[in-house]
């Protein structure tokens, strides 16, 4: 069995933090996992993954997801949560910050966060991110199987 630790360097992702721990090219396409963090308020646009499915796994801080058409609940340290593909689905940081893995399967989703990122100038939440405009976003993220649904704030109805 061969054994690799992947340590990213740092990408400012939306307005995200993040680091690639485990790329799909270690694992034949299988996994990829992300780790993520943000301040509070941060909450993606809501959206759904037809190709993948999202574990999130909360590290640090409190997030409230988000799936179907209900709150899933509010995840603590230690909490985690599915995003089925194929289920609009969205979170919100309710604490000063978080950090989060986001577990993709099968992999993808890691190549967009490269696509969407830029390097970081160092390993901290940016605090003045540069966004992609919403066409570029949504356009960036249908060619990685992930469509669009409403903007930061939507939820699932």
């Amino acid at each position: 069995m061969e054994v690799s630790a992947t340590r990213t360097d740092a990408i400012w992702f939306l307005d995200n933090l993040a680091h690639i721990r485990v790329s799909g090219d270690e694992t034949e396409g299988r996994l990829a996992l992300v780790e993520a963090s943000a301040r509070r308020g941060h909450m993606p646009p809501l959206h759904v993954h037809h190709e993948d499915d999202e574990t999130f796994i909360l590290l640090e801080g409190e997030i409230s997801l988000y799936a179907g058409d209900s709150l899933v609940g509010l995840a603590t340290p230690g909490e985690s949560a599915l995003a089925p593909k194929d289920v609009p689905h969205t979170f919100r940081v309710e604490s000063e910050t978080a950090r989060w893995l986001v577990a993709a399967t099968p992999a993808g989703f890691e190549r967009f966060v490269t696509a969407v990122g830029v390097p970081a100038d160092e390993a901290v939440i940016p605090s003045d991110p540069v966004l992609p405009s919403p066409e570029s976003l949504a356009e960036t993220a249908a060619e990685f199987g992930i469509e669009l649904l409403g903007p930061p704030g939507a939820l699932p109805s």
